[in-house]
């Protein structure tokens, strides 16, 4: 019973600390960024995918695409678009995705900086727009 005034400070305190970060951003997160598409990519008016699913799901898309050109040596993606119609697509980051979305910095890095990803394939690929300076 005489510890009842610790318990409940200790609680107070405990929900101050742990709610702290909900108070100092005012209950507001932040914008999700919007991706900027180049000329090209709005002139085309269709990606691979239609646009929800390619935001939520083209890292899926790029590994079973690197998947199937690495280890099978399958480099054609076929998909049939919303009419029926068949289309083919290279299986390329750099020549497929990067031909319409030309600006790294402000098309995928905004919102993989926003989503804390730091995705792998910069490993391996480079940015064409990008000129790396000589050794």
């Amino acid at each position: 019973m005489n510890d009842k005034i610790k318990i409940i400070a200790g609680l107070a305190i405990f929900v101050l600390i742990f709610t702290c970060p909900f108070w100092i951003n005012g209950g507001k997160a932040k914008d999700v960024p919007k991706p900027v598409l180049s000329e090209k990519a709005l002139a085309a008016k269709t990606c691979v995918l239609p646009k929800d699913e390619m935001a939520k799901n083209h890292m899926q898309l790029l590994d079973g695409w690197r998947n199937s050109v690495v280890r099978n040596e399958q480099r054609v993606y076929i998909i049939k678009d919303a009419n029926g119609i068949e289309k083919e697509y290279d299986m390329s980051l750099s020549n497929t995705c990067l031909a319409c979305h030309t600006n790294k910095a402000e098309f995928c890095d905004k919102c993989h900086e926003y989503a804390s990803v730091n995705p792998y394939c910069w490993d391996c690929h480079v940015d064409p727009n990008v000129k790396e300076a000589s050794l």
